[in-house]
């Protein structure tokens, strides 16, 4: 997760935020218990939840004000269903600027670009030769938060259509949590498939990176790199 002033990198175990001045915050996953990772749906949430422990928790990578904006943007939605329509489209335009100011703002782009590049080089055995700038990997990933997005967008309105139950206020709750759920299903299965017609569900994904991803410089890779280091490190130890 990349932020206005530094990068979040999250293992299954640990998490670290390196942050542009030069400072390293650390700290634990919480741990899934049993029973939740083998159910279907359920398994899936718990995830989504769990992945926002290093924003949402203090003494992570946010300030209060900016865990309180995070946890207003994801909770008013769910609101709107008591106002008007005119009033609700109005709110939801409003709310989604924010959000997008809260999550893209300041050196945002750039530094997501380097949390992909740091990653890549991880995953290619090629740290010492990233930082040094020898090496580039893309700054384009196929695990990106930002294909899940892509996929949970068609998802979401496919639910909406088929709902079988009536209207009621938990409506827009319920169809939101079940779609999250099944998209997470569906994005772990494309994520542990080599199949071509799998991986081209995160084509749409890919393309939107390029819209929430810059170039990164040498300085801000290294940024992401300290924090890969901080994680693998970690991870070797435990």
């Amino acid at each position: 997760m990349a932020r206005p002033d530094g990068v979040v990198i999250v293992s299954e175990r640990h998490w670290a935020f390196a942050g542009v001045d030069g400072s390293l915050v650390e700290g634990r996953m919480p741990v899934l218990p049993g029973l939740v990772r083998r159910v279907p749906l359920l398994r899936g949430l718990a995830r989504l939840v769990l992945a926002f422990a290093p924003v949402m928790r203090r003494g992570g990578a946010t300030r209060p004000f900016e865990r309180v904006g995070l946890l207003a943007a994801v909770v008013l939605p769910f609101g709107l269903v008591l106002v008007s329509e005119r009033i609700a489209l109005a709110t939801g335009f409003a709310l989604t600027a924010i959000l997008v100011w809260m999550l893209f703002r300041g050196r945002t782009l750039a530094l997501h670009g380097a949390e992909h590049r740091a990653i890549a080089a991880a995953e290619e055995h090629r740290l010492a030769a990233t930082w040094e700038g020898s090496n580039r990997p893309s700054r384009f990933s196929l695990r990106c938060g930002t294909n899940f997005a892509a996929l949970a967008a068609p998802v979401t309105f496919a639910a909406d259509q088929v709902w079988p139950l009536s209207v009621a206020l938990w409506t827009p709750v319920a169809v939101t949590m079940l779609s999250l759920a099944l998209t997470m299903e569906l994005w772990q299965l494309v994520q542990g498939s080599s199949s071509r017609f799998a991986r081209a569900f995160l084509l749409p994904g890919l393309a939107l990176q390029r819209l929430t991803t810059r170039e990164p410089s040498l300085d801000e890779t290294r940024v992401a790199l300290r924090a890969v280091d901080s994680v693998l490190r970690r991870s070797l130890q435990s």
